[in-house]
């Protein structure tokens, strides 16, 4: 008898708090002028009880019931802050797209003219054109470390008398990173390979690796690229190609294939995509303005430094010393030097990068502590 009872109870406090809550939202209904019918309507079925109807079942209620508890006011209000009505978003201005920027009808590399007569040449340089764009925060890095890297690289390449544009193959090559490494072993912002490096004087050690120089690996970068230009008549798209893929390599698909022609050539994929990429960078950070929205003052300025000769007469010689003997600090020492592989240096007499002495807070000095 007592179970039935207190069983009867719980039935009649349940129902009577699912009426209540149905009463309160029919009767906020018609005020509740932000959320309207459709939202009202969720909210009931959100919380069902039992019966039909339940907008009738609020309707049918007892005007003179009693007054819900403080507890139940506080759950069906705890129940309706779960609805949140979202406000609807508006774009202020014009959207952005990629396909806004187009490629020129006519391009030109080291003074030779681009075939984007032709469609699949036009589709290969597309697509690496706006592979960069499409990696905005990247390709404004890209830009931006130009301003380091490539004047002397572009001092270098005019004393050569070769092209200008070739300095764009390091934006491909290494993002202008010295101390860039492949999973083929290439290092430094020329992207050598042991051999190729060894066969251009470029030595390589456990201490040091010149192939992370910029000036060093440039110098023979320039010797190597005039071979390839001579080995091809003169063709610097086979002679780009050449440099990724190897010489010998590119001779035999050329052969194999009867073409003589870099943009009739079907290659390695990494080979067949090199040169577009390269085009495609020349179009693109030649002209940061236009596609970045970067002016000359945006980019990496270049460093105040000079070389100075450093001879160790003992076993080795912690790069911290040699940093603090020249006014600076081992990382920014690290930095300006990234052909030292290790954080010392053997007995011998080196070639080694310092900030200038005289110039200005943009070397990064350190502040010696008092």
């Amino acid at each position: 008898m007592q179970l039935q009872l207190t069983a009867l109870l719980v039935f009649a406090t349940a129902s009577l708090s699912g009426l209540l809550f149905m009463s309160i939202a029919a009767e906020r209904e018609p005020a509740d002028a932000t959320v309207g019918k459709a939202s009202s309507k969720k909210a009931v079925e959100a919380f069902p009880s039992a019966g039909g109807d339940r907008r009738q079942d609020a309707k049918g209620l007892d005007a003179d019931r009693e007054t819900p508890s403080e507890g139940a006011m506080e759950e069906l209000a705890e129940a309706e802050d779960r609805l949140v009505i979202l406000p609807e978003i508006k774009r202020e201005g014009e959207r952005f797209f990629l396909s806004s920027f187009k490629l020129p009808e006519k391009l030109f590399f080291a003074g030779q003219p681009v075939p984007l007569d032709n469609w699949q040449v036009r589709e290969r340089i597309e697509y690496e054109f706006y592979q960069f764009l499409e990696e905005q925060g990247e390709s404004i890095i890209l830009a931006k470390r130009m301003g380091r890297c490539f004047p002397p690289v572009e001092k270098q390449l005019a004393e050569a008398g070769l092209p200008d544009d070739l300095k764009y193959m390091l934006l491909v090559e290494s993002k202008c990173v010295a101390a860039a490494y492949s999973r083929a072993k290439a290092s430094g912002p020329w992207q050598f390979i042991g051999s190729t490096g060894k066969r251009y004087k470029l030595h390589s050690d456990k201490f040091l690796d010149q192939r992370r120089n910029l000036e060093m690996s440039t110098e023979a970068a320039i010797k190597y690229l005039r071979h390839l230009k001579d080995f091809h008549q003169g063709d610097w798209f086979l002679a780009m190609a050449s440099y990724n893929a190897g010489e010998d390599r590119i001779r035999k698909l050329l052969k194999e294939q009867k073409v003589n022609d870099y943009w009739k050539l079907h290659g390695p994929r990494e080979t067949m995509r090199y040169v577009p990429r390269i085009i495609a960078a020349k179009e693109i950070y030649s002209q940061p303005e236009k596609y970045l929205g970067l002016t000359k003052k945006d980019l990496y300025a270049p460093l105040e430094t000079e070389m100075v000769t450093v001879t160790i007469k003992e076993a080795q010689r912690h790069l911290t010393a040699i940093a603090e003997e020249f006014g600076t600090y081992f990382l920014e020492l690290k930095m300006l030097n990234p052909e030292i592989r290790k954080d010392f240096l053997p007995k011998g007499t080196y070639q080694i990068k310092v900030p200038r002495q005289t110039c200005p807070d943009r070397c990064f000095k350190q502040e010696k502590t008092p």
